[in-house]
């Protein structure tokens, strides 16, 4: 097994199995592939620009393939892999967050092909003429749901590329909320009011985690012409900046996990949440559940997470998009909580769901990025977890964590 990093992890159910350091280049959102017999973890870097690609077939002994480098001075915050093609984004690093300002940087999405994992192909590149995309959904096929900030928009809207064609990639359609197309006249929107945690498709429907704009549903079965089904909103009374920033369907149950993001460090906002919208009546989706708060462990010395540095709240779950390697069971939700760490919620009961495992990795020793301001505490940032049951999460300041779900008989 790799060696762990050092300090004290805390953890409940949870078995940490192997440690990825990534060579010192912390990951941020993350994706799987398997070539053969052969199974590959791929990332995009937060305060670096660009790739890593590691073998995890033994998930404890995982070998570090390549890196790839990136535009300069650009985000390549996410990425996104089905039939065979990876799709990662790039962005204009925004002010704090380590990029030089008025410098070039990249925008859009590029199209790789992994017919050989360990050496990507560049196919395509899809340019949105403005600051780029950030979060993107791809689970194969000739569409790619992109969260984009083309030029004129106040806020990322949502955005539909067909890329049948890798090499020529076309935007299909664009949907927006009332407001933000400041070009075409509109007035702008409340501070926050923009898509963020990247659009979930199943099916004709596409749901959109619309940050202060609320949980939207939007008609895609035309997806020249993407039409409002109906919304949710989230704020007041929660907080606004990203009231929603992901949700995720079951595909069994008509239900949306969904949850916001913690964005000011020790807690100065208002509340976040994770909880559960049922969408049986899709014309009136209603929120029937929220996820218990999270609490430090005995020993900890600290009452609340809101004590410890950085961030303490709700941020990426995973999901599983309908791809084999990934895991499926939807009883589960993987969540991270930033310095609260991962969390493991059951609901298969979607009216009381309850915490079931946590794991919460050692402070880094290294800072990397300049967030947190307010310490050097561990932020677990995305959550991956691919069939086999492995669970990979990374963490602001360093590497990536491989765990395993062990629940006790009790």
């Amino acid at each position: 097994m790799t060696a762990l990093p050092p300090g004290k992890a805390w953890t409940r159910n949870i078995e940490p199995i192997a440690h990825i350091d990534l060579q010192d280049r912390p990951a941020f959102k993350m994706a799987l592939h398997k070539s053969g017999d052969r199974w590959y973890f791929y990332c995009a870097h937060l305060w670096v620009s660009g790739w890593s690609i590691v073998e995890v077939t033994d998930p404890a002994n995982p070998r570090f393939v390549r890196f790839i480098e990136g535009p300069a001075n650009t985000w390549t915050l996410q990425i996104q892999i089905a039939d065979g093609l990876m799709i990662t984004s790039m962005e204009k690093i925004p002010d704090g967050w380590g990029g030089e300002s008025g410098a070039p940087f990249g925008e859009g999405f590029y199209i790789w092909s992994l017919e050989d994992p360990e050496d990507p192909k560049r196919l395509g590149h899809y340019r949105t003429g403005g600051a780029g995309t950030h979060r993107n959904f791809y689970d194969g096929g000739r569409y790619v749901h992109t969260t984009a900030l083309p030029e004129g928009y106040d806020g990322h809207i949502y955005q539909i590329v067909d890329i049948a064609d890798p090499a020529n990639p076309v935007e299909v359609s664009r949907w927006w909320r009332k407001g933000q197309w400041i070009a075409g006249g509109e007035e702008g929107v409340e501070f926050g009011t923009m898509l963020h945690g990247g659009a979930y498709v199943k099916g004709d429907r596409a749901y959109l985690p619309y940050s202060a704009g609320g949980f939207v549903i939007l008609d895609i079965s035309d997806k020249s012409k993407p039409a409002m089904v109906s919304e949710l909103p989230f704020s007041p009374p929660f907080q606004s900046f990203i009231a929603v920033h992901s949700a995720v369907p079951l595909n069994g149950r008509p239900l949306v996990v969904v949850n916001s993001e913690a964005i000011s460090e020790r807690c100065d906002e208002p509340l976040g949440y994770a909880g559960i919208v049922d969408v049986k009546n899709e014309a009136k989706p209603r929120l029937i559940s929220l996820f218990p708060l999270p609490h430090p462990p005995k020993g900890m010395e600290v009452k609340n997470f809101c004590e410890r540095p950085g961030r303490f709240g709700p941020h990426n779950q995973h999901q599983s998009q309908n791809q084999q390697v990934l895991w499926q069971d939807e009883n589960l939700v993987f969540l991270t909580y930033f310095n609260a760490g991962l969390r493991v919620f059951d609901i298969s009961d979607e009216r009381a769901p309850k915490e079931v495992g946590y794991f919460i990795a050692p402070d880094p020793q290294v800072r990397r990025g300049p967030l947190p301001i307010t310490g050097l505490a561990a932020q677990s940032e995305d959550v991956v977890v691919d069939a086999r049951g492995n669970i990979f999460v990374s963490d602001k300041n360093h590497g990536v964590y491989v765990l395993r779900y062990r629940p006790s008989k009790q």
